[in-house]
């Protein structure tokens, strides 16, 4: 079993870490596919307002490859469809019906996938809808069909506060794993690293030695990323798939029982949360089932994702096609703080040892306050000292700025791993993350284009 021991990078100790208790959500009346947050993808509408549809039938398809599609969370008929700027498709919203009427796909046992060439396997997976769910490396977007990775990394559990614990979402669900585990295989030729933190002894006992590669450190020292680039010897690998382990059982059941799957366990965190927890419900579930304990009028900002890459909905809103996680952290005081320099700040989340805070070992609430307005870049070197790729994001930044697309290649560009811990310890409060992450798409498209 390889270790990968990740010497940089931050845990921020927050407050309202999940616990794993978990109970079902009520039963939703109406679910939604929300798209708007996949990146790259350019989706055509297949179904417009009142149309009748099944659980697994088409909603969009990708211009890119229409073989790509999205399939519909539940059987009803479409009440809405909500449209952004530039007619980007947020929502597609389904009331659902009493008796929901289910496309049926394939099943298919272990001997079946066993016998399957991989062309066979990779078209069940996208005509069941769940080859979204399989990302490639460094763009993240969905992989070509064709592609055969170097690596495939599946993910048990993330560093970031708060995601999904594989302690409530495998427990019952191994052999499910074990049969995605199988898929996978096929898909990468045998090439796969089941990826755990070393402490999680309990988590490698259940699986049986099915995880081979351990990691240490803080966060993002779970990120397929920073895993690749610590395991790499070429350019070649860069091109390596990953999948979050949650998935993996999805892919499982779509295989095993012919059925488009729609349940997931959805942590709720964050200091805004009453009862941080683990909840059992379906994709495409309004934020209002899983946050029952708050209303609209108060000021939480509702954040799907984690809470440092993670991205704000409104509490009318749906849960995002792969999301697993809603996080609810006060607003915060954006006028700043009266005589703010005076506070000692022990209770203030920080990187900094400025405050008082890096003495208190408690975890703390987190706000969505800047905290102050953006400054000049005072080369600190904080963002380099936490990159978990070695990258010097200032140097990349300033490279971006001045349109030196080239040097910021040089400068590894592409290794970032989009983790935002650039940004949080920024004292300049620059955005360094959201600069990086939009240069690596624009890149990314322009190479698109050419091909």
């Amino acid at each position: 079993m390889k270790t990968i021991r990740v010497k940089k990078g931050y845990t921020p100790k927050v407050v309202g870490s999940p616990s794993t208790a978990s109970q079902r959500t009520e039963q939703p009346t109406r679910l939604a596919l929300v798209p708007e947050h996949i990146p790259f993808m350019k989706l055509r509408l297949k179904v417009k307002k009142g149309d009748r549809v099944a659980l697994g039938s088409p909603l969009v398809e990708d211009k890119r490859n229409t073989d790509i599609q999205l399939l519909s969370p539940g059987g009803g008929r479409v009440v809405d469809v909500r449209f952004g700027p530039r007619r980007v498709i947020q929502e597609i919203i389904i009331q659902l019906d009493e008796t929901e009427k289910t496309i049926e796909f394939q099943q298919y046992s272990q001997k079946d996938i066993d016998k399957m060439n991989r062309d066979e396997l990779v078209q069940s997976l996208v005509t069941g809808g769940a080859w979204p769910l399989i990302k490639e490396l460094p763009f993240r977007d969905y992989p070509r069909p064709d592609f055969v990775p170097p690596f495939l990394f599946v993910s048990l559990g993330s560093l970031e506060p708060f995601h999904p614990a594989p302690q409530v979402y495998l427990p019952g669900n191994e052999d499910l794993f074990d049969f995605g585990l199988n898929v996978l295989n096929k898909l990468a030729n045998g090439r796969v690293y089941v990826c755990s933190h070393r402490a999680n002894t309990e988590l490698a006992s259940s699986l049986n030695g099915l995880i081979n590669l351990n990691y240490t450190g803080n966060y993002p020292a779970h990120d397929p990323g920073v895993l690749l680039y610590r395991l790499k010897s070429s350019k070649e690998e860069n091109r390596s798939w990953f999948i979050d382990g949650q998935d993996v059982v999805l892919i499982a059941r779509l295989l095993r029982n012919g059925v488009y799957p729609t349940e997931r366990i959805v942590s709720l965190g964050g200091s805004g949360a009453l009862q941080p927890k683990h909840l059992i419900t379906r994709s495409g579930a309004p934020l209002s089932v899983i946050s029952d304990d708050r209303t609209e009028n108060e000021k939480w900002r509702y954040i799907q994702g984690g809470i440092l890459t993670g991205y704000g909905s409104l509490a009318r809103s749906h849960l995002g096609f792969s999301e697993s996680a809603l996080n609810l952290l006060p607003e915060g005081n954006h006028k700043g703080e009266l005589l703010g320099l005076f506070n000692p700040g022990y209770r203030k989340p920080t990187f900094s040892r400025a405050f008082l805070s890096a003495l208190n070992r408690e975890e703390l609430e987190m706000d969505c306050s800047m905290k102050g307005s953006e400054r000049a870049c005072i080369a600190c070197g904080y963002c380099a000292l936490v990159c978990p790729v070695d990258i010097l994001p200032q140097f990349t930044y300033k490279a971006l700025l001045a349109g030196e697309v080239e040097e910021s290649l040089e400068h590894g560009l592409l290794d970032c791993v989009e983790c935002a811990l650039c940004s949080y310890v920024c004292p300049s409060k620059i955005e360094l993350f959201g600069t990086l992450k939009d240069a690596k798409a624009e890149f990314y498209k322009e190479k698109e284009q050419v091909h």
